[in-house]
């Protein structure tokens, strides 16, 4: 990155060979839209661009991109809130990427300690838990994808959404103990909770009032 500060363009390209899956998959996640992703995830890169000259080495350089990215969300997010954009079909539902649902699934399930040994193997299973997951609040969604796929530690994770290490604690115990009542009934009896929907499309629209 210091390198880009100096106008290092193949420098650049490096960061954005080597960060660009890893925000994608965070915007699948994270993201108003799962089919917006790859756009936020360059959006995010051209704000890298952009501040490049005020840059000072410091924290690690995936925790100041992971914030910007935290940023460029929430503010698609207003946007998208703002127009009222009718949802879109979810393009990438069974596609074997890392940010797919059984992955997300199994991850998922894992962080709530009910880990069946073949949650992953059902296409449902996997949608159930997904959409289980866009219950979350945003700030659980990213805490748990920092946490689970960047394995940041919890001071890496408070610096990223400018929290302590206290509340990142607090927010992942959280995420963990609602996808487990979320997700109880579906895995003990096959029943799929109201508070999960299918029909939302908007990536992160049901996630609660947490601050």
């Amino acid at each position: 990155m210091l390198r880009v500060k100096d106008d290092d363009a193949g420098a650049f390209a490096e960061l954005m060979k080597r960060y660009e899956s890893r925000l994608v998959r965070l915007m699948h996640t994270i993201g108003p839209k799962r089919d917006l992703a790859e756009d936020l995830a360059q959006e995010t890169f051209m704000r890298v661009f952009r501040a490049r000259k005020t840059y000072e080495a410091g924290a690690k350089f995936s925790t100041w991109l992971f914030t910007i990215a935290g940023n460029v969300s929430r503010n698609a997010a207003r946007s998208l809130g703002r127009r009222h954009e009718v949802s879109e079909v979810d393009a990438l539902r069974g596609q074997s990427s890392p940010s797919s649902p059984q992955l997300l699934a199994a991850t998922a399930l894992d962080a709530s300690g009910m880990m069946p040994t073949r949650i992953a193997e059902h296409s449902e299973r996997a949608e159930v838990v997904r959409a289980a997951v866009d219950a979350l609040s945003e700030r659980q969604k990213m805490a748990l994808m920092l946490s689970r796929f960047e394995n940041m530690s919890y001071a890496e994770i408070a610096e990223t959404m400018e929290l302590t290490t206290k509340a990142v604690k607090s927010l992942l115990s959280r995420a963990r103990v609602n996808l487990r009542d979320l997700l109880e009934p579906y895995i003990e009896a096959g029943i799929i909770p109201d508070e999960i929907d299918f029909s939302n499309d908007l990536y992160g629209g049901h996630g609660g009032n947490e601050k």
